[in-house]
């Protein structure tokens, strides 16, 4: 009897997609930390709750070119090793600075880069639309709530202004005369974004086959619910002020907030399907390649895995070099009781303000004086970070939008000399909360405080979050630790404007002292 012959192609496509489950496997085991933080998130976060959907649908697209799909022959391509190298260097890197979205870019670039570096390139472009809509797993696009809060309060506010309602505003409060408002981070409409960009693409790519049309239909799946984010804004207020603030406010906001932006969802689609396009009749693939993979390319599918395998894993093994020996992660830190040119510690222990930093090693919140004004001393300190415990996080900032105490007025840049840098310092005006929001209140001394903020990383001085977080990798790589701290100055605010020039000279005089205990402290010394 003739045994039945197998098809080289299926024995090419079985060695594959063997190969690449391990691999997967390895990629999934290596940096599962990685994933579960993703996992956490969205089961967390009602931002990125989708991205539960993500996975299955990236894995329903694909079944839909199963037909083409099996007109293709895998063949591994050895010199997608680089990106690969380089994805797993983006991870390393980010996990030294403790970065979620970079740790968590790179992850799903490795698993992206898998599929055509063990199937190649024609299997990679034929699902290049799943493979790229695997990122939207990613749960990115916080960092855009500050400009969505500010873009709503501006619309809101000439809105109001326009329907003759009159309006007091600083930053994000305002006061009507019916009551006060203020835009927080659930007002910001990054839920309504990602979600609907998430949904839009998706539906652009099921409904139309040319470029244009996609790419049109997510630009607009990006506007609308910026728009329809300040009008839900606008139209609460109103609801609010038309009816003595016994609708649109408590539990009920959120409640019309959604019905309107789901109603406005579903009137965007609608329209969208108008203009859907026809699918192809037949699904071929788009390269029609029917070649039979050879036995040497087969067997290079083993190779291709080795090196693969050497490339996920080489941070892992870096990482594990650079943990080696640490610092003790107990900091010695305190304040002096003078510092240069006659500024001397108060007494009082209670400090006016504390900025909403978490977790630092060691903490200087004190006071000095000098000639009868008081600039506040805030140094947060930090040591061995982690995802947990690090300088530079979302969750750190001057003052929180739900603070009791402190409401943030502005944000400015001020240039100013630490030592032997110039940079451009971070300013920002706070408002106490402990008085009502009027012009008159903008008199008061105490109503109102200047705070300046620099980051100090390793005995570099900076006021920008990316450069922070290069110094700090950069350090890390090559042994130097990760020693940083945020420190900030204060004082209360006058309509003269004393405050800044009190806080320049604070710097001139003592800069180069604060600079030389965060080195002690680095060092170990008392």
């Amino acid at each position: 009897m003739t045994q039945p012959q197998t098809d080289p192609r299926t024995l090419g496509w079985g060695r594959a997609c063997a190969a690449w489950l391990l691999l997967l496997l390895t990629i999934m085991l290596l940096y599962r930390d990685t994933g579960l933080a993703m996992v956490g998130i969205w089961a967390r976060s009602g931002t990125f709750t989708n991205a539960f959907l993500v996975p299955p649908i990236v894995l329903w697209l694909v079944w839909r070119q199963r037909q083409a799909l099996s007109t293709l022959s895998p063949r591994p391509c050895v010199w997608l090793l680089l990106p690969m190298l380089g994805a797993a260097a983006a991870w390393l890197l980010g996990d030294l600075v403790a970065v979620n979205a970079v740790t968590q870019f790179a992850l799903v670039a490795m698993i992206v880069l898998s599929v055509p570096a063990m199937f190649g390139l024609a299997v990679a472009r034929q699902i290049a639309f799943p493979l790229c809509y695997l990122f939207f797993a990613v749960p990115f696009g916080e960092f855009l709530m500050p400009q969505l809060m500010e873009w709503t309060a501006n619309f809101t506010v000439l809105a109001l202004r326009l329907s003759g309602v009159p309006v007091y505003r600083e930053g994000l409060q305002f006061v009507i005369p019916s009551g006060n408002w203020s835009v927080v981070e659930a007002c910001s409409g990054v839920r309504y974004l990602i979600a609907s960009l998430t949904v839009g693409t998706i539906f652009a790519y099921l409904n139309y086959t040319t470029t244009r049309r996609r790419v049109a239909f997510v630009i607009v799946s990006i506007l609308v619910p910026l728009v329809a984010n300040w009008l839900r804004a606008y139209m609460i207020v109103m609801l609010g002020h038309l009816s003595g603030n016994t609708i649109a406010v408590g539990v009920d906001h959120l409640l019309y907030g959604w019905v309107f932006f789901g109603v406005v969802m579903l009137l965007m689609f609608l329209m969208g399907a108008r203009w859907a396009e026809p699918e192809p009749t037949h699904l071929t693939s788009a390269h029609g390649e029917d070649r039979y993979a050879t036995a040497t390319e087969v067997a290079s599918v083993w190779a291709v895995l080795a090196s693969l395998l050497l490339s996920v894993a080489s941070p892992h093994v870096l990482l594990w070099a650079t943990q080696r020996d640490g610092p003790s992660d107990r900091v010695m830190l305190s304040a002096p009781a003078a510092l240069a040119s006659d500024w001397k510690q108060l007494a009082s222990s209670v400090p006016a303000f504390s900025p909403a930093y978490q977790s630092p090693a060691a903490v200087i919140n004190t006071s000095y004086a000098r000639d009868g004004r008081s600039v506040g001393l805030y140094v947060g300190y930090y040591r061995q970070q982690n995802y947990e415990h690090k300088l530079i996080s979302s969750n750190n900032t001057v003052v929180t939008s739900n603070d009791k105490h402190w409401a943030r007025v502005s944000n400015a840049r001020r240039p100013v000399t630490l030592g032997a840098d110039s940079l451009s310092l971070v300013t920002t005006e706070l408002r106490s909360l402990q008085l009502p929001i009027t012009a008159a209140s903008s008199a008061s001394d105490n109503a109102r405080m200047l705070v300046w903020q620099v980051y100090w990383i390793n005995g570099r001085a900076t006021t920008s979050d990316y450069l922070a977080k290069v110094y700090a990798a950069l350090d890390r790589l090559i042994g130097r630790g990760d020693d940083s701290a945020v420190m900030m100055l204060y004082t209360a605010q006058d309509p003269a404007g004393g405050a800044d020039a009190l806080l320049a000279s604070f710097v001139a005089d003592n800069y180069t002292v604060i600079d030389a205990l965060l080195l002690n402290a680095r060092s170990g010394s008392k």
